[in-house]
């Protein structure tokens, strides 16, 4: 791989460095959601057990929240806004003018994602602490398993949008990312589901990341992670993969 791909990041890095209030979102939107339902409905849930241990409902659901946060805003930069660049603005085609190749696009498009997500991740990390939730030194590593869950996700949506034909297409993103944001184990524990549901649960890609998110904040740490992690690094390659070979064939008929 040559280092070509830079020149896409700085590319995104200029574009981008005087719209800070895009931005924003990527901060405010956990924070509430910490606030409101952690925070909030946390006063009437109580305790709950994960590991064997009991921790308060706002301690349960803010890894996740964390997990939440890397996979929408890895989603966001490489399906929409890669859409845009795509079949919009033309980015892409500019580019080619030079020596970069579509490969080199799809490795620098993916790590300014991971850039911007690792931005977030490290906001909400730090709010985390301030909150007092964080009570392993386990947690340091939240904010690398963020950074995985992101490049799972971004991998998988650049894959995805290289067959997007219009913005219509983009229904499907909201139809499939919903489901994982219900359906996660992000507020309530697994064995709260019924049993068929468990299993397509732990199958699911954003649960990985919340078990280790989890995890590593509460500091349960056991060799299942490794297969966790293991999940979302192929997923994120295999995604990234795609997308270099699709934008190949699109962008070089």
């Amino acid at each position: 791989m040559s280092s070509l791909f830079l020149h896409v990041v700085e590319r995104d890095v200029m574009a981008y460095r005087r719209m800070w209030l895009v931005y924003l979102s990527g901060f405010v939107e956990p924070l509430l959601f910490l606030l409101s339902i952690g925070v909030g409905v946390g006063q009437l849930v109580g305790a709950v057990e994960v590991g064997g241990q009991a921790v308060s409902y706002e301690m349960f659901v803010a890894p996740a929240l964390l997990a939440v946060s890397a996979m929408n805003g890895a989603v966001f930069d490489t399906t929409f806004s890669f859409f845009f660049k795509f079949k919009y603005s033309k980015s892409f085609d500019a580019m080619l003018a030079t020596p970069i190749a579509p490969p080199d696009i799809a490795v620098g498009e993916l790590v300014w994602a991971l850039l911007r997500g690792t931005i977030y991740s490290v906001a909400f990390f730090v709010l985390l602490v301030a909150f007092g939730l964080v009570h392993s030194l386990w947690g340091i590593l939240a904010v690398p398993a963020a950074i995985l869950i992101g490049f799972a996700f971004a991998g998988a949506g650049m894959a995805a949008t290289t067959w997007m034909r219009s913005f219509v297409d983009f229904d499907y993103i909201g139809i499939i990312l919903v489901p994982l944001f219900l359906f996660s184990a992000t507020f309530f524990p697994i064995s709260e589901y019924p049993a068929g549901l468990q299993v397509a649960v732990r199958l699911s890609p954003l649960y990985q990341g919340v078990v280790l998110e989890r995890a590593l904040i509460l500091g349960n740490i056991h060799p299942g992670l490794i297969l966790n992690a293991l999940y979302l690094l192929v997923m994120g390659t295999v995604g990234l993969y795609i997308a270099g070979r699709r934008l190949s064939k699109l962008l070089q008929p």
